[in-house]
């Protein structure tokens, strides 16, 4: 795992909007990791609640480690198969995701 490739493919990995949502939304605290391309680690670190993020890059065995449960699609906009994964759960390997969204209910 090379961590300094970590941050900036994060970001890259992420089709990140420029403007947060804004109110009071809250942040899952805690760590969203995945497997990218050639096997590199890649994490989100503290993501907003209620945000879909759609990914730009090949992503599998996404782990929340953050305390709000989330789910992980099998295609973008947070769309197709879900898979709902609790606090310090990981989504199978064999799923390819795509987007994701963190939900505090």
């Amino acid at each position: 795992m090379h961590t300094r490739h970590v941050v900036g493919a994060a970001l890259g990995g992420l089709l990140l909007a420029l403007t947060l949502p804004t109110g009071s939304a809250e942040a899952a605290k805690g760590t969203f990791i995945w497997e990218g391309p050639k096997g590199h680690a890649y994490y989100l670190q503290n993501p907003p609640d209620g945000k879909c993020y759609s990914m730009n890059q090949e992503a599998r065995a996404g782990r929340n480690q953050t305390d709000v449960p989330m789910v992980v699609y099998t295609e973008k906009n947070c769309k197709g198969k879900a898979y709902h994964l609790a606090p310090d759960q990981q989504a199978p390997r064999s799923v390819l995701i795509k987007s994701l969204i963190f939900n505090r209910r």
